[in-house]
């Protein structure tokens, strides 16, 4: 059985979209972040980094039980798994891997930053550096709708690539991205957004601020 130790956050929902998606069984562990749960000492034992998500699945490669704590690393390993959103070899898995990354380095770390600097900005906080990253922001987006051009999903076929940049692209409004300026981003979007498994997938654990 796989155990989800998560919040349904950007990161944390990458995660869950994909168990939903892939069928395996799981079951959910919801972390309490604003009590600090993921710096206690038994968390750490299982995620040395003190972050949301991370998996312990007690049915791993050879019978072991195994931890996985980097939401990159999640998408990988259950893709791997299920057989499921990551072709065995060739330029196809490459492709899913380039994206896949480029959503774990950029999309995250980009959507992350500007987050924060909204946040600080409408608490009435420094944020000097908001203009910055909206700035690379909206190269990240131009990235993507670029990638995007005369394909459905960002690896040609729907991978693991798309549940790793979805939960981030989701939250555009928040980023204050005007989506109509990368129109295959806004299909994309929708079109994912229209799966019943991404669906459940950001309800997991269940949240009731909207976000």
């Amino acid at each position: 059985m796989i155990t989800l130790y998560s919040k349904a956050t950007s990161n944390g929902r990458k995660a869950s979209i994909m168990l939903e998606e892939s069928g395996l069984e799981y079951t959910v562990r919801p972390m309490a972040l604003e009590k600090k749960e993921q710096k206690e000492d038994w968390y750490l034992d299982i995620n040395p980094n003190g972050r949301v998500p991370c998996i312990v699945d007690d049915d791993g490669p050879g019978g072991e039980t195994v931890s996985v704590f980097e939401s990159g690393a999640i998408l990988q390993y259950l893709a791997e798994k299920s057989g499921k959103f990551l072709p065995k070899e060739g330029a196809a898995r490459i492709e899913v891997l380039n994206w896949l990354y480029f959503a774990a380095g950029h999309i995250t770390h980009t959507g992350l930053c500007v987050h924060w600097q909204v946040r600080n900005r409408d608490s009435g906080k420094e944020h000097a550096h908001l203009e910055m990253w909206q700035e690379e922001n909206n190269r990240v987006y131009g990235v993507l709708d670029r990638g995007l051009e005369g394909r459905e999903y960002l690896a040609g076929d729907l991978s693991i690539a798309d549940f790793a940049a979805y939960p981030w692209i989701y939250r555009y409004d928040m980023q204050e991205i005007d989506l109509e300026s990368y129109p295959n981003v806004r299909n994309w979007l929708a079109r994912i957004g229209d799966r019943p498994a991404v669906k459940r997938g950001l309800q997991i654990p269940p949240r009731d601020d909207g976000f």
